[in-house]
């Protein structure tokens, strides 16, 4: 079972990119994680990667690719593995297709974990963090006892920049112009579903086992 999530900046797709894995017991393959891994690991691919993101450019796509199934190669990722954070394109997707091809395998299922711009930006910009112990709230969801006071060391909660609306919106724009033509791509493809993100996490993952099976 080979699985691609897909879903804007918050919608969500991470936190249930590891509730898939836990439940039908494949790896959550992160591209962030594999890149500190190997470059941690000092191994020849991680060096590669290193030299670009030294010079704060993308790795590309190519590389990343190869990184990529250097890690679903691995024993544990037999039975399948979730990708989350890759594609981000269609240049992306597409080495991976052409490659998977070569293997003889495929992506099973791209799971689009949807949810309204308006609603990703309401539940991001509540978002407040323990400028302390980095105790994470929300605003309405999971509120402090105290207005603007964590209460698990007492320390002031912060709305951080990748959570202010103006960032939100921007990380959004780019979103929509760079992923959503995944959801065509996964489409096309036969092998793209969808899931209502705006409900509770358990319900959206009830959602994904009634796909998966």
């Amino acid at each position: 079972m080979k699985i691609v999530m897909l879903g804007a900046p918050g919608a969500g797709k991470g936190t249930q990119a590891k509730m898939i894995a836990e439940q039908y017991g494949i790896p959550h393959v992160s591209t962030g994680d594999i890149f500190r891994m190997n470059i941690k690991n000092g191994t020849e691919l991680g060096k590669e990667a290193k030299t670009y993101m030294d010079k704060g450019e993308l790795v590309p796509d190519e590389l990343t690719v190869r990184i990529l199934l250097d890690r679903v190669a691995q024993e544990d990722c037999k039975n399948g593995y979730v990708l989350d954070g890759f594609p981000r394109t269609i240049p992306q997707a597409e080495v991976l297709d052409a490659e998977l091809t070569k293997l003889g395998d495929a992506i099973d299922y791209a799971i689009n974990v949807d949810v309204p711009d308006e609603n990703i930006i309401r539940r991001m910009s509540g978002r407040r963090a323990c400028v302390s112990c980095g105790a994470t709230y929300h605003i309405v969801h999971i509120p402090p006892k105290k207005e603007g006071i964590c209460d698990k060391c007492g320390a002031e909660l912060i709305l951080r920049d990748d959570d202010k609306e103006e960032t939100v919106k921007n990380r959004l724009n780019i979103y929509h112009a760079q992923t959503q033509p995944l959801i065509d791509f996964y489409t096309n493809k036969g092998v793209l579903k969808t899931v209502d993100g705006t409900v509770d996490s358990a319900e959206v993952f009830a959602a994904i086992k009634v796909i998966l099976g």
